[in-house]
C-alpha cells in the first residue's frame, strides 16, 4: 500500500472530517520502518517451568475492537436462544459450547448483548443500557442475518455470520420475532456499516479478506445505499471473472482449495450486498421516523435465498419426473430396462436322448 493508498483509505474517519495529511504520512512511514507487533497478555509473558517464555498464542486476524456505543439506537430486544456454530476465523465450535443457551438480548448499535436469564437488572439504569452481567457483546457490523433453511431440529430459527467469520443460531419464540430480528439485524448492519479496507497484500498469491472496519459509519442512508450498490457491483464482477478462470483439473490441492474458498467468499458476499441494497430501498422509500412503521409499511425483508443443490439422480432411466422410491422398497423393472440382456436357451428333454 502506498502512502496516497493509505491517506485514501482514512478519509472521513474523524468524525467524519479528515485527519490532517501531515500526520497520516508520519504514520506510514514510522509503520513501514518499524512495523506493528501483537500486544502480549500477561499469561502469555509468565515463563513456562522449564525455564523459556511459554510460546504466544495464535491471535484472529479480526484485530479491530469493537467500539462503545452508549447513545447508539436500540433496535430490538427480547428473548432468544443461541447455538454457537463456529468462532473466530470460522473455526469450528468445540462440542461443549454448541449447546442451545437462553439470553435476554438487545441490539443496540451494532451490538448484540446477552443477558443470562435470572440475572437481575439494576433500577437506575435507562431502559436501553446493556446489563454489566451481560457476556461479550457480539459485533453485527458487516453481518448477514437469513433464515436457517437447512437446520429442521427446532422452530423459528435463524442463521447470522458475522465479520470476523462467527456462525451462530438463533430461536425466536415465534415466526413474527424470528423476522422482526432478521429484518432490524440486517437494518442495523446496512445502516452502520463502514466501507472495507482493502485486503492485506503479501509475496505470496493467497487470497485475503478485506478488513472490515467496526467504527459505525456516520454517513447518511442515502449514501449508504450508494455505497453498498457499488460494492455489490466490484463483487458481481469479481464473482464473474473468478468463474471464467477456472484452475486446472490436475492443478495442485492448495490452488483447488483456494479457488473454492475464493468463490464461496465472493457469493456470500454478493448475497450480503443484495440484502442490504434491499433493506436500505425499503428504509429510505417507506419514509417511516420509526422501526414498527418501517417494519409495518415496509414488511420483514429476508436475504436473498441460496442457489438451489442439484438433486440426486434415480437409477430409473425414466424420463418423467417421480419422486424417489421409499428405502428398502424394490422397483420392479421391465426386462427392456435391465443393463444386460440374458440369452435364452431351452432345456433338452431327455427323453429325447
Amino acid at each position: 500500500m502506498t502512502s496516497s493508498e493509505f491517506v485514501a483509505n482514512l478519509s472521513g474517519m474523524m468524525d467524519g472530517q479528515d485527519f490532517p495529511k501531515e500526520m497520516l504520512k508520519a504514520l506510514y512511514n514510522s509503520i513501514r520502518t518499524e512495523k506493528l507487533e501483537w500486544a502480549a497478555d500477561e499469561e502469555e509473558e509468565e515463563e513456562e517451568p522449564g525455564g523459556g517464555p511459554a510460546p504466544p498464542r495464535k491471535s484472529s486476524t479480526s484485530f479491530v475492537e469493537l467500539p462503545r456505543q452508549d447513545g447508539a439506537t436500540t433496535y430490538r430486544r427480547g428473548w432468544l436462544a443461541r447455538k454457537v456454530l463456529a468462532e473466530a476465523d470460522g473455526k469450528k465450535a468445540p462440542w461443549g459450547r454448541r449447546g442451545w443457551k437462553p439470553f435476554q438480548t438487545v441490539l443496540k448499535g451494532t451490538l448484540l448483548y446477552f443477558l443470562k436469564a435470572g440475572t437481575p437488572r439494576r433500577g437506575s439504569e435507562p431502559p436501553g443500557t446493556p446489563p454489566a452481567e451481560a457476556e461479550e457483546p457480539l459485533g453485527v457490523h458487516h453481518a448477514l442475518a437469513e433464515r436457517a433453511s437447512k437446520y429442521t431440529k427446532r422452530p423459528h430459527v435463524f442463521r447470522l455470520q458475522t465479520a470476523d467469520q462467527r456462525v451462530l443460531l438463533f430461536q425466536a419464540p415465534s415466526e413474527e420475532e424470528m423476522s422482526s430480528w432478521i429484518s432490524r439485524i440486517n437494518l442495523a448492519a446496512a445502516l452502520l456499516s463502514s466501507p472495507p479496507f482493502p485486503a492485506a497484500v503479501g509475496s505470496q498469491r493467497r487470497f485475503a479478506r478485506p478488513i472490515l472496519p467496526a467504527a459505525p459509519s456516520r454517513s447518511p442512508p442515502e449514501e449508504q445505499h450508494r455505497a453498498h450498490e457499488e460494492w455489490m457491483e466490484r463483487v458481481a464482477q469479481e464473482l464473474f471473472e473468478h468463474q471464467r478462470n477456472l484452475p486446472e483439473k490436475r492443478g495442485r490441492a492448495r490452488d483447488l482449495d483456494e479457488y473454492r474458498v475464493k468463490k464461496e467468499y465472493l457469493l456470500y458476499e454478493r448475497r450480503r450486498y443484495e440484502t442490504y441494497v434491499q433493506v436500505l430501498e425499503t428504509w429510505i422509500n417507506s419514509g417511516a421516523q420509526d422501526l414498527e412503521g418501517w417494519e409495518a409499511q415496509a414488511g420483514a425483508v429476508a436475504a436473498p435465498p441460496e442457489p438451489p443443490n442439484l438433486t440426486k439422480a434415480h437409477s430409473s432411466p425414466s424420463l418423467a419426473p417421480e419422486n424417489a422410491p421409499p428405502a428398502g422398497v424394490r422397483v420392479k423393472r421391465n426386462i427392456s430396462e435391465r443393463r444386460t440382456v440374458r440369452k435364452v436357451i431351452p432345456k433338452r428333454n431327455k427323453n429325447l436322448l
